[in-house]
């Protein structure tokens, strides 16, 4: 086997996400191209190439023809870094009897430079420095001074002919600011990586990259989230959950209410999804927070992910209930993540998903809600799609998830903002129905792919201690309409019973 395509000897950017999507990184001694617009991060993400080899001992050079010196070196402070003396930053500048010595001039742009001058600049800059790992920055500036697309990618075979006789990994970057078409490059390197940018109509700006082309390697194709923070940039791999090993142990758990559980027959099982659904005030975040208590009882780490609701006011409003939250995650067995769906990225949710499952060990996850988390989405056909590769992930890692979706209106007709009723493996229904000048609730089981379950409508009540499930509403036709009709004797309400 050629060493060189070996994963463990390929150069990494040190970027978990990133690494992994490319299989372990660039195979060395090849030549590579990562584009986008200005601001898409590819000056961030050719500092963290050259900085994670400097840390294996590799020298680096950054060759510049758009950026200052210092330019460089306070972008890498804004991460907290320092570029060490085996990275070597070049900034082309002319020979000084082009120079106007009335000018103060340091940089002469590449517009400026005959282009043999500046190839022969960066074949000395790099004789001189006998790098491993290179970044050249930016080949827009090179295409501006060849003026033709001929001339053009005679200099980039050139420079892919003289990097090639040496042991040397080259990042090209392309701001595509001229001839965003011309594809002369994407031919001539071994990778090509796009990076963009997204600005949606209200929200923070959202970025992702996709791998274009990588000769002889396998890769993860399609679009991946990535953002950037003090400390670099953070890539979020497309889930794929065929990827993963499929879970042989079942188990039933109970909700911790006896009722529910008959309702559910016997409890839900491990390893599924259920889908509370209901309008907006019916119970369903109380109902899936029972879920969490009975989990945490059992001594099983929990996640909660919270997507409406102001973390301070879920614990208030929980411990109401008899149910305390933020003593659970106080103890360590929950974690309590708010997410604000303006700022996030599907693939940065999935991604703190995956690591609660895969690092914390959670075995039950529970999302509030599918609306939040919907409007991180950019169509309602990629929630779907999110929502089925996120749940078959948990699926066959053994974890339970339960979801809540809030449907349009209080009684009636009723709508969901988008039916993943197929995707879930139970789904219960919340309903308000009117009967005796009171609004009172209504709990069912509409689904339940494995085992059996009760057909009938329950009410449901929330009391100070916590959730209730009483007796089947027999003497009533029409619950699931909201207006029901009576037809037996008058029934007692649940608190009249416990009066």
């Amino acid at each position: 086997m050629d060493t060189k395509t070996d994963g463990a000897s390929k150069a990494r950017f040190g970027i978990p996400g990133l690494d992994d999507i490319l299989s372990g990184g660039l195979v060395r001694n090849r030549l590579y191209l990562f584009e986008g617009a200005p601001g898409s991060g590819k000056t961030t993400l050719a500092l963290q190439f050259l900085l994670d080899g400097a840390a294996g001992g590799e020298k680096g050079l950054y060759i510049t023809l758009s950026e200052t010196e210092q330019e460089l070196r306070e972008a890498a402070a804004s991460h907290g870094w320092s570029l060490p003396d085996n990275i070597e930053i070049f900034e082309l500048v002319p020979p000084e009897t082009l120079l106007d010595e009335r000018e103060q001039q340091s940089l002469l742009y590449s517009s400026d430079l005959e282009l043999g001058e500046t190839t022969k600049r960066i074949f000395e800059a790099l004789d001189n420095c006998e790098p491993s790992r290179v970044v050249l920055d930016s080949l827009s500036e090179i295409r501006l001074l060849a003026q033709s697309s001929l001339r053009y990618r005679r200099q980039i075979l050139s420079l892919k002919h003289f990097f090639s006789q040496r042991d040397v990994t080259v990042v090209l970057l392309d701001d595509m600011t001229a001839e965003v078409l011309d594809k002369t490059v994407h031919s001539v390197a071994h990778g090509v990586t796009r990076l963009e940018e997204l600005v949606p109509e209200y929200g923070a700006q959202r970025r992702r990259l996709r791998v274009l082309k990588y000769r002889g390697q396998p890769f993860r194709g399609g679009h991946h989230d990535f953002t950037i923070r003090t400390g670099g940039l953070e890539v979020y791999p497309r889930l794929v959950a065929s990827e993963h090993r499929t879970r042989t142990e079942f188990s039933v758990l109970s909700a911790g209410i006896a009722e529910l559980d008959r309702l559910m027959g016997a409890g839900v099982e491990s390893g599924s999804s259920t889908l509370v659904i209901g309008p907006a005030g019916s119970g369903k975040s109380l109902l899936v927070l029972q879920f969490i208590s009975a989990a945490v009882k059992r001594g099983e780490n929990s996640a909660l992910f919270v997507f409406d609701e102001e973390l301070g006011l879920l614990f208030a409003r929980s411990k109401a209930m008899g149910i305390d939250i933020e003593s659970m995650w106080n103890s360590g067995k929950l974690i309590v993540e708010q997410v604000d769906a303006a700022e996030i990225s599907p693939g940065e949710f999935a991604h703190r998903v995956r690591k609660a499952v895969e690092k914390d060990s959670v075995r039950t996850v529970v999302i509030d809600s599918l609306n939040g988390y919907q409007n991180a989405m950019p169509q309602e056909q990629h929630l779907i799609l999110h929502m089925h590769e996120l749940l078959q992930f948990l699926n066959r890692l053994g974890a339970t998830t339960f979801l809540t979706v809030a449907q349009h209106g209080l009684v009636g007709d009723m709508k969901a903002p988008v039916d993943v009723t197929y995707l879930a493996d139970t789904v219960l229904l919340l309903r308000y129905f009117e009967a005796f000048g009171q609004v009172r609730r209504a709990l069912s089981v509409l689904k339940k792919r494995s085992g059996w379950h009760e057909n009938t409508i329950r009410e449901f009540t929330i009391t100070r201690d916590g959730i209730r499930v009483g007796p089947v509403l027999g003497d009533f036709q029409g619950v699931l309409r909201g207006v029901p009709q009576y037809v037996g004797n008058r029934a007692p309400m649940m608190h009249e019973k416990s009066a």
